[in-house]
């Protein structure tokens, strides 16, 4: 049976996800990267005054690189949690897991490129 809905529930969990980004912010560097890189598109893009196309563009590939490093930083935390000491099989899930980042972060500087390119020559 499923529970009945609560604003203090779900204020909780929107808590829960902001200690969580505020975690990933603090313990990762490549999130701190992905921060700088955020901050500078959204001012080039603001600068360049580009239109809600491309802004819709940029807002998904930019929510898809901080999706896939929340989740491989998880992976990460979890994976070294579960097997502290060194595994093989371990060490494959995150290296799987920190290609879906650099693919991610890859899809988002072609993007950036597409758009911002044409504004700078």
């Amino acid at each position: 049976m499923s529970k009945s809905f609560s604003i203090t529930a779900r204020v909780r969990s929107v808590t829960h996800a902001l200690a969580g980004l505020k975690t990933l912010l603090i313990d990762e560097h490549n999130a701190r990267v992905h921060l700088a890189a955020t901050v500078l598109v959204v001012i080039l893009g603001l600068v360049l005054d580009i239109d809600a196309s491309d802004w819709l563009i940029l807002i998904v590939v930019i929510a898809l690189v901080w999706i896939t490093e929340a989740l491989n930083t998880a992976l990460e935390n979890l994976a070294d949690h579960v097997s502290p000491d060194h595994n093989v099989l371990i060490g494959k899930c995150k290296d799987v897991a920190a290609a879906a980042v650099l693919l991610a972060a890859i899809c988002a500087v072609l993007c950036g490129a597409i758009i911002f390119v044409p504004f700078l020559l």
